[in-house]
């Protein structure tokens, strides 16, 4: 595969495959690439959609000749487990800060959200994001309220009573239920509408079908969560070198433990 930055002519190549709504695997492989590269390079450049190959080289241009910066106390990358690479795992969570951010999170929850993410237990204190994402606790704070909101993270607190922020394998399941649900309101006025505006006239009918719609998409979203939710407590195996290896598929899977 070559290596090095990509070059202008890559990029263009990118901006065609996207257009041409091509998976990243597919640029990649047709450009020689790691997926992670086209992936990050995507991201970092507004995404999907919004990815213009000539704004993309000339943000790379200008970050290389940007006059180096001392990295800021504790930004340095951290040494991780598992013998991952320090540099790729930080690269990487920054990748996954701009998925988050693209789906619709402001940066500092997505920030939050992606550290947590990358860490193996998925709980973190507030004094563990801060000097890992160096920003202030107060910032901490705010993104976790906001998280919670979403039903993305959870509080628990320890032994020794400290407040720990968790993402744990049960929080999509419910995040996805509340996502269904989210709808209920609007199918029970719209069938309220039906009867006040006449059975059978045009407003009337538009909040019917619109209402039944929406149930439908909810019903079959709820049951699919739940039928897959399992899929959620999946488990890799151990070497006992400390590295992680596949989970052999002898059709045993974890069952879901209490939601939080």
């Amino acid at each position: 595969m070559p290596g090095g930055r990509l070059t202008q002519s890559e990029r263009q190549q990118i901006a065609l495959g996207l257009a041409d709504s091509l998976p990243y695997a597919e640029i990649a492989r047709r450009l020689e690439r790691p997926t992670s590269t086209i992936t990050r390079e995507v991201m970092r450049n507004g995404g999907p959609t919004a990815y213009r190959a000539d704004l993309a080289h000339r943000a790379t241009q200008q970050r290389t000749h940007r006059p180096r910066q001392a990295a800021p106390q504790g930004s340095q990358a951290l040494p991780q487990p598992y013998g991952r690479d320090a540099e790729a795992v930080r690269d990487y969570q920054e990748m996954l800060t701009t998925v988050f951010m693209t789906s619709g999170l402001p940066k500092m929850m997505a920030r939050v959200l992606g550290c947590l993410y990358t860490t193996d237990t998925g709980r973190l204190t507030a004094a563990d994001l801060a000097q890992r994402l160096t920003v202030s606790p107060a910032s901490i704070s705010k993104a976790i309220t906001f998280l919670e909101n979403l039903d993305l993270v959870r509080r628990e607190r320890d032994e020794r009573r400290r407040e720990r922020y968790v993402v744990d394998d049960d929080l999509w399941y419910q995040a996805m239920i509340r996502s269904a649900r989210a709808n209920d309101q609007f199918i029970e006025a719209a069938r309220q509408g039906v009867g006040i505006l006449g059975r059978g006239t045009p407003a009337a009918t538009r909040l019917e079908n619109a209402a039944r719609f929406l149930d439908f998409v909810s019903e079959g979203l709820i049951r699919a969560a739940e039928q897959g939710r399992e899929v959620l407590y999946a488990r890799g195996e151990t070497a006992s070198d400390g590295t992680a290896k596949p989970s052999s598929d002898d059709g045993q899977t974890a069952g879901p433990t209490a939601a939080p």
